[in-house]
């Protein structure tokens, strides 16, 4: 089950070696170009499901994102890479992965951008708030400019909750509310010195979601991707879990940086 569309891959084209996770940029049977994160990358299926979850939270919030797509990958296609290292990747990642729409032409943010962008600079720092992405520093944007509009990338940082899931920490009490309210450090986010007043676009963006649109975007992540863990045995239970915690989430407020706090805004 998944509502995202699924392409078949007929070409891998070449790697991205910016990431630990190799990503690749493949080409697919509806003639589109995307980048590739290969179901059997060390980071595991769990980055695929943040990738997933938190790029629909970002479109639901008004920010640009690349579309997603699942790509069906038939690792036969390893038998033409010269590269050791792809085959291994390739051969390990058959069947359903995760494409995000290539760009062409786009760049890198830059601090040059920063003034041209003050309101989304707060949806984007307040997602990765909401989210728990510790991934978007001046080491590592992870924000693209596009025929002159920001877009927002690569989320797989983003719901740490989730890694704990096998070890047994979704079946403690009360686990979706001790992530609701863990606070989040902004100290080193790309936008925070862009942002002015979080508070305001909190109330706007809080508006825009609620239980039933994370289901919706839960729905969207293959049954493949949802691996059983203790307390939540089935992809429909494995979903349900996201949609508590991050309705959990929603429903505090002692994640949002604030003004004059350790790690929050200043």
């Amino acid at each position: 089950m998944s509502g995202l569309e699924r392409v078949r891959v007929t070409r891998y084209v070449t790697p991205l070696r910016e990431g630990g996770s190799l990503p690749g940029v493949v080409e697919g049977e509806d003639l589109g170009t995307y980048v590739c994160k290969f179901r059997g990358a060390g980071q595991g299926l769990r980055v695929l499901v943040a990738e997933v979850v938190v790029g629909e939270i970002a479109r639901r919030i008004g920010l640009r994102t690349p579309r997603l797509v699942v790509l069906d990958l038939d690792p036969a296609i390893a038998r033409y890479e010269a590269d050791e290292e792809v085959q291994d990747l390739l051969n390990a990642s058959a069947g359903d992965n995760l494409g995000i729409d290539f760009l062409p032409g786009a760049f890198g943010w830059t601090d040059e951008q920063r003034a041209a962008v003050p309101a989304e600079a707060a949806r984007v720092l307040w997602l990765d708030a909401f989210c728990a992405n510790v991934d978007r520093s001046w080491r590592n944007p992870n924000l693209l400019v596009w025929h002159g509009e920001l877009w927002v990338i690569d989320h797989g940082a983003s719901l740490y909750f989730h890694h704990g899931w096998p070890g047994g920490s979704l079946a403690r009490e009360g686990a979706a509310q001790r992530f609701a309210e863990q606070p989040w450090d902004d100290s080193d986010h790309v936008l925070r010195e862009a942002v002015d007043d979080l508070g305001a676009v909190d109330a706007e963006l809080r508006d825009l979601l609620d239980p039933a649109v994370l289901a919706e975007v839960l729905a969207l992540v293959p049954d493949a991707w949802l691996e059983p863990v203790p307390g939540a045995e089935s992809p429909e239970q494995v979903r349900a879990a996201y949609v508590a915690f991050l309705a959990a989430r929603l429903g505090s407020r002692a994640w949002l940086p604030q003004p004059g706090a350790p790690g929050g805004r200043r």
